[in-house]
């Protein structure tokens, strides 16, 4: 075990005491180091020792005196030197068990590691913890943490994990909670298992922890065609959705007299599936859950607002932008292309891409596939951009299908421009 060493920030202690880039520190203070996080907490203290193995093999134990808290400055390949640690559950609902063959292999991993949903706010489902993993949290006060919940009920928790040992969240909750340690939780709703009479039990039980239980997102379960073999799901209704927005409306009233906060928050889709108005951007407080898709929508229409009202004087030459999203996403769109379409000399042509990759029930933007935007648009007259959304795209410029920008900008013979939020959206479609 023990951490490579990826870089030593010039004149700091380490480069000082002849640490280099390319040695390994095998432990600090006598503590084996697993990750970051065990690292970061030894290294504040005032007297540190450190088992450092060069790159010639010598081995070396260094002894530091140094202020409080003063940064040694190592810098390190990774955060977690022992791995990461992989998820033993069976979830009916997994995206990962519904992607199709010969993806890129990343795309398959399934982590459940807590040191992730500190560092990132991964979530996790407490169901592959060991005591040495609880006494780290608990040492580290890793706070606060983020929970895969989707029930309380223990067989139902049970029956979707696919997992015997994962009835016990309670109890596990209830020890965050008895160590002050904060966590957000999420649900992700199946219908007619634990929706109804589950989910009211498992807000009930959930709230009972605030504060420490500081959030809970409901976020619809999604169901790609790659499902052979496994459980029979299926998506909701919009009759479904429309319902749950009213009996999420009324939880949420409850808990701001209750608790002084909203507490619990369903993920945008619900209210574009059911083509209710999207929640105003006040009534979600500290956005809590933002990569659940909670809020995402409020927060792009926000700052779309504040954006308009800076338009420049209007280009003298005619331009032709195209937008591409998703079927959700077209829904999003509706009133910033109606402000934007005003705008002299401005000609712009919304495309929808249907999902043929993953199939006609994923219809979110962020798994649009570059396969589907050819499909859709090869032939079409694009105009001088198209507009694509950013959140589909890995590292700004990979496809989920493993397509870059610049290959499908030469299929489709147009200029391509990622865009993330409503402001850039009136950037460039205004400076094309």
């Amino acid at each position: 075990m023990g951490a490579d060493i990826a870089g030593v920030r010039q004149g700091s202690i380490a480069w000082e005491v002849g640490i280099r880039a390319g040695d390994k520190l095998l432990a600090i203070n006598d503590h084996p180091l697993t990750d970051l996080l065990v690292y970061r907490f030894y290294e504040a203290d005032s007297e540190v020792a450190l088992d450092v193995r060069k790159q010639n093999g010598e081995e070396l134990i260094i002894e530091i005196e140094k202020d409080q808290y003063e940064d040694l400055g190592l810098e390190f390949t990774r955060e977690l030197f022992d791995g990461t640690r992989r998820c033993r559950n069976r979830c009916q609902f997994c995206f990962v068990d519904q992607m199709p063959a010969n993806m890129r292999p990343t795309l398959y991993i399934k982590d459940d590691d807590f040191r992730l949903s500190f560092l990132y706010g991964n979530f996790v489902t407490l169901t592959n913890l060991a005591d040495a993993d609880w006494e780290t949290i608990r040492a580290l006060h890793l706070s606060p943490l983020y929970v895969s919940v989707h029930a309380t009920d223990p067989e139902v928790r049970r029956e979707l994990m696919t997992n015997p040992a994962s009835g016990d969240i309670m109890i596990n909750l209830r020890r965050l909670a008895s160590w002050n340690i904060d966590f957000h939780s999420q649900i992700v709703l199946c219908p007619g298992i634990n929706d109804g009479a589950i989910l009211v039990r498992t807000l009930e039980d959930l709230s009972s922890l605030w504060p420490r239980a500081k959030s809970v997102a409901i976020v619809p379960v999604g169901l790609t065609q790659f499902r052979e073999g496994l459980s029979a799901l299926r998506s909701f209704t919009p009759r479904e959705a429309r319902e749950l927005v009213g009996e999420i409306s009324r939880w949420q009233q409850r808990f701001s007299k209750e608790l002084g906060t909203r507490f619990v928050w369903l993920a945008d889709e619900f209210y574009l599936l059911a083509d209710l108005p999207l929640p105003e951007y006040e009534t979600y407080e500290s956005f809590w859950q933002l990569e659940n898709g909670v809020g995402l929508s409020a927060i792009f229409l926000r700052d779309f607002e504040e954006a308009v009202e800076e338009l420049p004087t209007p280009s003298p030459e005619r331009r032709h932008i195209s937008l591409a999203t998703s079927k959700l996403g077209e829904k999003v769109l509706r009133q910033p292309l109606a402000r934007l379409r005003e705008i002299e000399n401005l000609t712009i042509d919304l495309h929808v891409i249907p999902n043929g990759f993953f199939g006609s029930e994923i219809t979110v933007s962020g798994l649009i596939t570059a396969g589907d935007l050819i499909d859709t648009l090869k032939g079409r007259r694009l105009g001088d951009a198209l507009l694509i959304p950013g959140n589909c795209l890995r590292d700004g410029n990979t496809f989920l299908d493993d397509y870059v920008l610049e290959e499908v900008s030469a299929i489709l013979q147009v200029p391509i421009i990622p865009v993330s939020g409503g402001r850039e959206l009136v950037e460039r479609v205004t400076q094309i």
